[in-house]
This record gives structure tokens, sequence and C-alpha cells, in this order.
């Protein structure tokens, strides 16, 4: 049983290492949003210039009106469904903030590029 622990262990972290690798070797940088009970958090991403990011948007509570995402310069909206991941992706860019909001225009929150 322990062994299978310490196995189970070592996969896991082998798997961390390896997405850390494809980060590095040019592959989309990726960055964690929760939507709870007080709106986006963090309601404020740093994401480094010049490089493509993936937000990875998973709604945690229905309490909100945080049902989708919407980023309105890049024209994108997309649903949340409750307690799934979505991923979007958003190209490389120079240094600036774009804004994203729910699609009742309550809860924002935006990417800071730097």
């Amino acid at each position: 049983m322990l062994t299978r622990m310490i196995l189970a262990g070592l996969l896991v972290a082998g798997a961390g290492c390896a997405n850390r690798a494809k980060q590095d070797m040019g592959g989309p940088a990726r960055f964690d949003v929760a939507v709870t009970e007080t709106g986006f958090t963090p309601a404020t991403v740093t994401v480094p210039a010049g490089k493509p990011v993936t937000l990875v948007v998973t709604r945690k509570t229905d309490a909100t009106c945080a049902k989708e995402i919407v980023f309105p310069e890049q024209n994108i909206r997309k649903p949340l469904p409750l307690n799934q991941a979505v991923e979007i992706s958003l190209p490389a860019s120079p240094k600036r903030e774009i804004a994203y909001k729910c699609g009742m225009d309550m809860l924002s929150g935006k990417v800071v590029v730097q």
C-alpha cells in the first residue's frame, strides 16, 4: 500500500514537471480563475507580455450571476458550467490591460499583461 502511494505521488509530481516543461518550451502559460460567491478570484491576473496565455475559469458556485464570461474587446463569450473548467486562450499581447466581465456586466476582472 505504501509503495503504491509513493508511486502515485511520483507520477503526479512527474506530470507537474512535464506541464512546466511544456510551458517553458513556448506553450501557453496557464492561469486559474475561480468564480466564487465574491466574484472572479483572483479579479486581477498578471500575465507575461509577448506570450500566449490560457485562463482556466471554473465556476464553483451558483450564488452569482457569473454563468458566462465575456471579453468584449476580444469578442469572446463563453458559458461557465458549474464545476467545469473552461479554457480561454488569449494570444500573445504587448503590455496592456484586458477587461472581462460576467454576462450581466455585474462582476468583472482584468488581465494585466506585463
